[in-house]
This record gives structure tokens, sequence and C-alpha cells, in this order.
């Protein structure tokens, strides 16, 4: 069984909101030392700013890191029918807004296809995908998605408003069960210890806060056919999935990584969808190197 290393004792080391030109606001938080080197964090679903990879991490390897409320979840103005491309457009106008350049990114769960949209948009330097949500509308998948999933997935095609609506009954406490529910023991190890249960649990209510409409509308979006240029991205790719992740990814991510140019795919051993949090240091070091390589 994977061991969680330590990576939560406290939540953000700075909380915020930046003002776009239009007069909506995106809340954003910060772990590690405020003149570090920026990346940024897509969180998973309706997990708010409130949920990193740990202050720890964050600090050790002189990271400054920066999640970013999607709209209509923690504190970011609800935006009814945005796009992928809305969302990379706003991140790229946060990142001017916030002194981050152009940096790195990492899309955990249901935020990898938001921070895939930044990296075909061009906005960041480089992308990590962990544990990422992938491309199950995708026709390669069809034979090998469940019953269920596969019945979600036809009707987000056929009726995206529906689907929509149905997301919307959605809350905190059916998102905790979910996740309790369908993650082997490895996992569930991560998420029962208590510090960062209850970091997990107010970064989704706080994603919750203003209602579940901005989950519907990520789910929505991330169930349908992705309309990215994959092909094109030219920033460098990292790929990552814990080998027992049975929920994100019909085939640990081979396939999104065969559609990306360079992309580098990581298979982990002893471990499911907690990836980010037991192999935070990994990741970074990772994408921070070819961040900096440039491919």
């Amino acid at each position: 069984m994977a061991i969680m290393k330590k990576t939560y004792s406290e939540g953000p080391a700075r909380l915020g909101e930046v003002r776009l030109p239009d007069g909506r606001s995106l809340g954003w938080s910060e772990w590690g030392p405020a003149e570090g080197t920026p990346v940024l964090l897509c969180p998973g679903a309706a997990t708010s700013r409130w949920l990193g990879i740990g202050p720890d991490v964050a600090e050790a390897q002189g990271v400054r890191l920066v999640s970013v409320d999607r709209p209509g979840l923690g504190a970011s103005t609800p935006v009814p029918g945005r796009t992928f491309s809305d969302f990379a457009e706003d991140i790229g106008r946060f990142a001017e807004l916030h002194g981050l350049g152009r940096p790195p990114v990492i899309g955990n769960s249901q935020g990898a296809p938001f921070a895939i949209a930044c990296a075909e948009a061009g906005v960041v330097s480089a992308l990590a995908v962990v544990s990422g949500a992938d491309e199950v509308a995708a026709p390669e998948f069809a034979s090998a998605l469940p019953p269920d999933l596969l019945g979600i997935v036809e009707r987000a095609a056929s009726d995206p408003a529906g689907t929509e609506e149905f997301f919307s009954g959605f809350g905190a406490d059916a998102m905790w069960g979910m996740v309790m529910g369908g993650s082997p023991e490895c996992d569930l190890a991560v998420f029962r210890e208590p510090d960062f249960a209850a970091a997990y649990r107010r970064a989704l209510e706080e994603g919750f806060a203003q209602g579940s409409a901005g989950y519907a509308r990520d789910t929505t979006l991330a169930m349908g056919r992705w309309p990215f240029a994959l092909a094109e991205i030219g920033v460098p790719v990292d790929i990552w999935y814990g080998e027992l992740d049975t929920s994100h990814s019909p085939d640990n991510g081979e396939f999104l990584s065969g559609r990306i140019p360079g992309a580098r795919r990581h298979v982990v051993p002893g471990i499911g969808g907690a990836l980010l949090w037991t192999h935070s240091e990994e990741i970074l070091t990772s994408l921070l190197g070819r961040a900096a390589a440039g491919h």
C-alpha cells in the first residue's frame, strides 16, 4: 500500500480574487513562497482553490503554487454556457494581472481538460496532466466504458442541457461519497488521513458555495467531445496516472499521450487517483524541468 508523504498541515498561505476587465472575479489561493517559481493548478471536480498539492512540497521546491477557481465554483463569478476556450482566455488574463508570466500548469482529475485548453491556447509554458479525466466521449473508448458511464457520455452528446441539469443535482456530500465509494484502498489511505480529509471536504464545500451550476458545466464539458487540436499543442506535456486508477482514463492515458506530440506518459505502480498528493515532488520536479528546457 502506498504511504502518503506528509503534505498537508494547513490551508493556503494566501487567498484573494483578481478582477477581470469585464468585471468578473476569479478566486485564487497560493502555497509556497510568494517570490517562488509560479506553477498554476487546475484543481479536480468541484474542489475549488482550497485543495492544493500541499504547502510543504511547494515550500521545499521553491514553488509559488497558484490554484484558481473555475467560473461558478468557489469565489469565481459564474459564466453560464462558458467553454474551454473561455477558460483559457480567462487564465491568460489572470496570469498577466497576477504577475505569473506564462507559468507551467498542473491539471488534476476534472481540471485536466481545462489545463489542456490552456496548453493549446499557448498561455502556459508546460503541462502536467495528473490523474486526468480523459476524453471518454472519444469513439475509441466506447467499448471500454462501463454501461453507466457510457450512458452518461451518450446523453451528454445528445442532450447536453439535460446532462447539465442532471449534474446540477450534485453537492459536496454526494461528491465526497462518490470519491470514497469509487477509490481503491491505496487511495482511501490518503483520503482518510484526517488533515487531508478536512482539506478535501472544505474544498468541496467551498466549490459548491454558489450552488452546483459551476460543477455541472465543468462536467458536461469534460464528458463531451473535446474541441482541442491535440496534435498542435506546442508545449512540453507530461501525463501521469496511477496504475490502479480505474476512474479517470480507460487506458491510463495511453491513447491521450499518443495524440499529443512529445508527450511523456508515466504510470506509477501501487497508487490510483491520489497520485497528485503521493507523488507531488516527482510531478513538480519533472514539470519545472520540462518548462525550463522548453521540450
